[in-house]
């Protein structure tokens, strides 16, 4: 533990952080987790729901600085190229 006491502010600052930020990555490991298992289970009444959700939660992590935008954008198209090839048939 630091002796400075602004040092000791870091510290308790970071932690504060830390936590917030581990709760908002789970939230949206989550939200996509749904998306994908609706879809795996061709639930299309719930899947866009879940989508419009998981990637507001994407969104909001990036605003916040929690994922850079490129991944952001790199997984809400593997989202919604799932959920639209969910909805066209197989050959």
């Amino acid at each position: 533990m630091p002796n400075i006491k602004s040092s000791k502010k870091r510290v308790l600052q970071s932690e504060k952080r830390r936590i917030r930020n581990y709760s908002r990555k789970s939230d949206v490991k989550t939200a996509v987790k749904k998306v994908l298992d609706a879809v795996e289970k061709n639930d299309a009444a719930s899947v866009k729901e879940l989508l419009s959700s998981a990637q507001a939660k994407l969104a909001r992590a990036q605003g916040k600085g929690l994922f850079h935008k490129n991944t952001v954008a790199r997984k809400m198209s593997r989202l919604a190229k799932k959920v639209k090839a969910m909805g066209a048939p197989k050959a």
